[in-house]
């Protein structure tokens, strides 16, 4: 999946980035945004979906808090999180702006 973001002119700014909270499996960038990928793997599409728990979420919450702090604009930098689903055949699905309420 790092390739379809990257063939759509994404910035890899890390690729499993760690902090005090938890891993972030990918920390790109497009325009001044910064997205936030959280990969979830299984044999379907829809068991990869039904594998992200609310712990994971609150950790990928804390984590990025974490790393906005190593941009300029630290919190205030426009931001989002996606989902990227891969199935065991190696389909990949994006959930853009996942957690958007």
């Amino acid at each position: 999946m790092l390739r379809l973001y990257l063939e759509h002119d994404h910035i890899l700014v890390s690729r499993r980035w760690r902090g005090a909270a938890g891993e972030i499996d990918l920390v790109m960038e497009k325009d001044g945004e910064v997205i936030f990928v959280e990969v979830k793997k299984s044999r379907s599409l829809a068991r990869a979906a039904e594998s992200l728990s609310h712990r994971q979420i609150a950790r990928l919450l804390k984590s990025a808090e974490h790393c906005l702090g190593g941009f300029p604009k630290g919190s205030l930098t426009p931001m989002r999180f996606d989902v990227a689903l891969v199935d065991g055949h190696g389909k990949v699905e994006i959930l853009t702006n996942a957690l958007a309420a």
